[in-house]
């Protein structure tokens, strides 16, 4: 059995229960971080489930990695998987190959291709926006100097962030929030390209095949 398709075929078994997983991540970070008046119990109930999940995620890293036998040339080859498995909260990212297991087991695509970009890099983008103001949040509340006094504060930043406009009515104040304010701006620049370019080149193509029509090009006849 070649070790290229035992890694397939794990990766086609488990892309969906974690995915999964990583909604159950990010749903327990949230209430950690928005329900700051949780009893002890519960907090560490969730908090317990969040590194639980987490667990999953370095667990199926490193079978990926024993099945692969690139050793070190896994990482290179696999930079998102790593940088992922560090960061759980990027796991939106990896909406496509979430995507690609849900084709495998149902067949033929059953959106075009520039839809299927614009709506990856949409569902893309909520998922990452939603997860770095939770963790942007999570480190200015409360910092001396803070411009987000509360998580809508912090919505509006990502979204500020996210679509490159940059207001600056709130802004990260603390290394750890600006550090994130970093990335999800390299983020946001990525998913806009590949949103406008999409679009544009879907654009191009729908008034290609009018002009290449019988009926549609040019002007009406005499």
């Amino acid at each position: 059995m070649d070790e290229d398709g035992r890694l397939a075929r794990w990766e086609q078994r488990t892309e969906l229960p974690l995915a999964l997983a990583s909604l159950v991540f990010l749903a327990m970070y949230a209430v950690l971080v928005l329900a700051q008046g949780l009893p002890g119990a519960w907090r560490d109930l969730f908090t317990a489930v969040l590194a639980a999940t987490w667990a999953l995620f370095a667990i199926d890293y490193a079978v990926c990695w024993r099945l692969s036998g690139q050793r070190l040339g896994f990482v290179r080859s696999h930079k998102l998987d790593t940088v992922v498995v560090l960061l759980p909260l990027l796991r939106p990212l990896r909406v496509v190959k979430v995507y690609e297991a849900v084709q495998r087991r149902r067949g033929r695509p059953r959106l075009s291709l520039h839809a299927r970009v614009i709506t990856y890099a949409g569902l893309t983008t909520l998922l990452l926006g939603f997860a770095c103001a939770l963790a942007v949040y999570d480190r200015e509340r409360g910092a001396p100097g803070t411009t987000m006094h509360s998580f809508g504060d912090a919505l509006w930043w990502a979204c500020e962030t996210l679509t490159t406009v940059g207001y600056g009515d709130v802004v990260p104040v603390t290394t750890g929030g600006r550090t994130i304010a970093v990335g999800l701006m390299a983020c946001g620049l990525a998913l806009l390209g590949a949103v406008t370019g999409s679009f544009s080149s879907w654009l191009i193509q729908v008034f290609s095949l009018t002009e290449d029509s019988p009926d549609g090009g040019g002007p009406p006849e005499n």
